[in-house]
């Protein structure tokens, strides 16, 4: 990577050929940018009913303990997690968001004699983590576009890239940026053929959107698999995403030693009040899923109607092939006040990612674009 960065040489190798994580435009930037107002995000699959009034009231409560270092072992919030995913609490690892947690799980089993497995289109950390700390990074190829999970994992090819090197697999299910995901059994198939040497880190931070009846509940298969870590998050369905607080799911013992390299105190108090209340308003849970379920279908609707090739799927978010280079109508829908998620990064350069928002939301992006076909804006 060509730099003039001075300090450049006296990089880690691997931090040397990294390029930093792109997040979706804030609101703000945009109405800076472009001189607008009311602009609307569909870039970074939040919530768009935001955070539970019982994680505010737990977070407004909360406020005196301010001064106050937040408890490092999350004991509370642990202890909430572990009732209710009937796990114990020694399984559990908390983090900054789950990205957190990824980056954790690479820093604790991957050196630059190893080598890490990853699909290829799957969500971009995993590539970073890994590229982080020196490890190789081996990319199966994806399923290919005809296929009905296209640009999915494809087990197969995931199977075929480990070697005596390979001590981590990441499997993002549902996987993002894609929306396609695996059904249980092949999952559980792939697991288990799986040498024990191997750390699997199957991610499920949408999990709770899903509504396939084959989708698998990873967790289930913890105590059977040692070497499978589940990772998930409050930053999806739990609207916290400003909060930073995700966890993992392992055997104890990859916990413990995950423990040993998280930085201490890593989420703070008021994440950890809002995540418990969260975490049991099943009302806020049931809600976002039906409205996700509803604009889903909407906007594989109206995407379809306009022509373009909607990928299906099961997250709160959908892949978008435009037919071109995505860049004009990313472009176009910025001006109009709608901020979407161009993937070019993951090697797509006709795609654009776009977030399920509340109804008012998707009927205004779908809007946009039937003005942008219609002007010839996106030619």
């Amino acid at each position: 990577m060509a730099t003039d960065n001075r300090f450049e040489k006296l990089a880690a190798e691997g931090i040397r050929g990294l390029y930093p994580y792109v997040p979706g435009k804030p609101i703000d930037e945009l109405e800076r940018e472009y001189g607008i107002r009311d602009s609307v995000k569909l870039a970074s699959n939040e919530n768009p009913l935001g955070p539970p009034q019982s994680a505010i009231r737990a977070i407004t409560a909360g406020h005196h303990e301010l001064a106050l270092y937040p408890d490092g072992g999350g004991f509370h919030l642990k202890q909430a997690l572990a009732k209710k995913l009937c796990v114990e609490d020694s399984c559990i690892t908390l983090g900054n968001g789950s990205n957190d947690v990824l980056v954790l799980l690479a820093e604790t089993f991957l050196t630059g004699e190893s080598e890490a497995v990853v699909s290829q289109y799957a969500f971009v950390v995993y590539q970073l983590a890994v590229q982080a700390v020196g490890a190789t990074l081996r990319v199966a190829q994806a399923n290919p576009a005809g296929h009905r999970q296209a640009y999915g994992h494809d087990l197969e090819s995931m199977q075929s890239q480990i070697t005596a090197k390979t001590r981590m697999i990441f499997i993002a299910n549902p996987n993002n940026p894609t929306g396609t995901w695996l059904a249980s059994d092949a999952l559980e198939q792939f697991i288990g053929s799986v040498p024990d040497d191997v750390i699997i880190v199957v991610d499920e931070a949408y999990s709770e959107y899903v509504e396939e009846s084959a989708y698998p509940n990873a967790l289930e298969w913890v105590a059977r698999f040692p070497n499978l870590v589940v990772t998930r998050t409050f930053s999806k369905i739990y609207g916290l995403a400003g909060l930073r607080v995700g966890y993992s799911v392992s055997h104890p013992d990859i916990a413990a030693l995950l423990n040993r390299v998280r930085q201490p105190f890593n989420v703070n108090s008021l994440a950890q009040l809002a995540a418990i209340a969260a975490l049991s308003d099943d009302g806020h849970v049931g809600r976002s899923r039906r409205i996700n379920s509803e604009g889903l279908a909407d906007l594989e609707k109206g995407l379809s109607e306009l022509g373009f090739t909607v990928i299906p799927s099961v997250g709160n978010f959908v892949l978008v092939d435009m037919g071109q280079a995505a860049g004009r109508y990313y472009e176009a829908l910025l001006q109009a006040g709608v901020i979407v998620r161009p993937v070019g990064n993951y090697g797509l350069p006709n795609h654009l990612r776009i977030t399920v928002g509340l109804k008012e939301h998707n009927e205004r992006l779908l809007a946009g674009l039937e003005t942008i076909v219609s002007s010839g804006n996106g030619e």
